[in-house]
């Protein structure tokens, strides 16, 4: 398969998606680290921690002795880069969106994983593209690849949790752009060990957060 045999050919592997985070994105990149560690290799995740949406995920994979050292800034990842880079982008196909254009401009390998309609504005010439608009999320594609990618020992419980939890944020627990291939995707992580209620906590929050909400949401006016 191609996408193992770029994973091979690769020295440094880093994956990012759109600016502010989110659960898609980082299910997404999660499943894709699986994938890369299958191959031998040690992946990379860039984001802006302090400005994400899915921080009680990262916190979890953060844990694992897997993650050590894994989540690194866009400074950081252009410091590795050499010419056998390679940088998966989830989760969008725009580069004004993405977390790090600098590094993208820099590495000479690119691969796409995306499932948001395709704008004027696109990451062009990329090694691999796998771009389906019918997806109900770049978790869902991610899942998919690593059925023909990894065995299911490879795949950590909560890097399955993150995936099936971005298919239910983009879904709206499963009400909206749905599909057999979404359904199946779910299954498929359910049978790698995802647990249904792990996942709804990380929509939770915590009680800070709750507090903030109500606070904006008593300070809301409705305009005539």
């Amino acid at each position: 398969m191609k996408a193992k045999q770029l994973i091979n050919e690769s020295s440094h592997i880093f994956v990012m998606g759109h600016k502010y985070s989110d659960l898609d994105y980082i299910g997404a990149a999660a499943g894709v680290c699986a994938a890369v560690r299958a191959c031998g290799k040690k992946p990379y995740i860039i984001t802006d921690r302090e400005k994400s949406n899915a921080q009680e995920l990262i916190d979890a994979l953060s844990q694992q002795p897997q993650y050590e050292g894994a989540f690194i800034t866009e400074a950081e990842a252009i410091e590795k880069v050499d010419l056998q880079s390679l940088c998966i982008v989830v989760d969008t196909c725009r580069p004004d969106l993405i977390e790090a254009p600098e590094l993208l401009q820099t590495v000479q390998r690119v691969a796409l994983i995306d499932h948001h309609r395709r704008a004027a504005d696109f990451i062009e010439d990329s090694d691999i593209t796998l771009h389906e608009t019918y997806a109900s999320s770049a978790s869902e594609l991610v899942s998919e690849l690593l059925q023909y990618i990894v065995s299911s020992r490879d795949v950590l419980k909560i890097e399955a949790e993150g995936m099936l939890a971005g298919i239910v944020l983009d879904t709206k627990s499963f009400t909206l752009h749905t599909g057999v291939r979404t359904f199946e995707a779910a299954a498929y992580l359910k049978q790698l060990g995802a647990d249904t209620l792990d996942v709804k906590r990380m929509f939770s929050g915590d009680m800070e957060m709750y507090v903030k909400k109500y606070g904006i949401i008593s300070q809301a006016k409705q305009i005539y």
